[in-house]
Parts: structure tokens; sequence; C-alpha cells
């Protein structure tokens, strides 16, 4: 019993966790967002005119020295092999490069997409609430008196009054004639 103790005391104790294991690779120094940054400015150079200007006018002279230049300062014959070597080791670099600025802006439009999304379900929501307030209101107004509404209730009223005053003249007038 005490040789298992001691095996478990010299692996480590089980309610505590392990130490971490150095890496084989030394940590970047430089964070990620300041590499994200820095791949979408490469990235943005490299689909820019005159970046691919610059690339053809580079190309171009290369070529043209090491066909048409002197046979001595030539540094790459015919095939161009040192060339083609230099672009691949370019495109090898550009290629992950574009890739996580890609993957950045996927990142970016993903969040702004469900800000809108939001956005346009709050707005949804504001109308849904408005129209039914405005229903509401319309139901409302429905039950209380409308000016013309009270127009006609008070012609009403005018036209009963006009009647009872000539009924009343009437009468009177007619109680007037026989006596005399």
């Amino acid at each position: 019993m005490a040789e298992r103790t001691s095996a478990r005391a010299s692996s480590g104790r089980l309610d505590q966790p392990r130490e971490t294991r150095r890496a084989l690779l030394p940590r970047p120094t430089v964070s990620q967002e300041t590499f994200g940054v820095w791949s979408e400015q490469f990235a943005r150079f490299m689909g820019t005119a005159n970046f691919l200007i610059a690339m053809t006018v580079f190309v171009l002279a290369w070529i043209g020295w090491n066909v048409l230049g002197p046979k001595e300062y030539r540094f790459d014959p015919y095939a161009f092999i040192f060339l083609t070597l230099m672009l691949s080791l370019q495109a090898s670099y550009a290629a992950p490069l574009i890739l996580l600025a890609q993957n950045r802006q996927a990142d970016r439009d993903r969040v702004q997409y469900e800000q809108d999304r939001g956005r346009a379900e709050r707005n949804i929501a504001d109308t849904d609430y408005l129209t039914r307030e405005l229903a509401a209101l319309r139901i409302a107004v429905g039950d209380v008196a409308t000016r013309d509404f009270l127009r006609s209730e008070l012609r009403q009223l005018l036209e009963e009054l006009q009647d009872r005053r000539s009924a009343a003249a009437e009468d009177e007038v007619g109680r007037v004639s026989p006596r005399e």
C-alpha cells in the first residue's frame, strides 16, 4: 500500500492538474491581431493595380536582362529557374496571408450580418408594436364621438327645439283666436 502511495505522489496528485509541457516552438512575439492586420494590408496591396504593374515590370526586366544583357552579367539563364523559384516562394507566402485576410473579412462579415439581422428583427418588432397600437387607437376612436357625429346630434336637437317652439307658438295662436 505504501508503494502505491509513493508511486502516485511521484506522478502527481489526481486532484491537481499536470504541469504544462514546454512547447517545441517558441511563442510568437507578435499578437494574432497585429499579424492579422498586417496580413490584410498585405492582401490589399497585392490586389492593387500598382502591385501587378510593378511585378510585371520586375519580371520583364528580369527576363530582359537575362536574355539581352551581357553574358558575363547574366545570373539566371534561359529557363529562368531562379525567377521561378522566387515567384513560387512569393506565392507560397502570399497565399496563406491572403487566406488569413479573407477569413478575418468573413468573420467581420458574419458579425455584421448578425448585427443587421438583430436590427431587422428589432425593426420588425417595433413595426408590429406600432401596428397594434394604431389598431387599438382606431378602435378607441371608433367608440369616441367624432366632430361630425356631434354636429349631427346638435342639428337634431336644434330641429327638435325649433319643432317644439313652432308647436308651442301654434298652440298659443290657437288659444288666442277663439277668445276674440
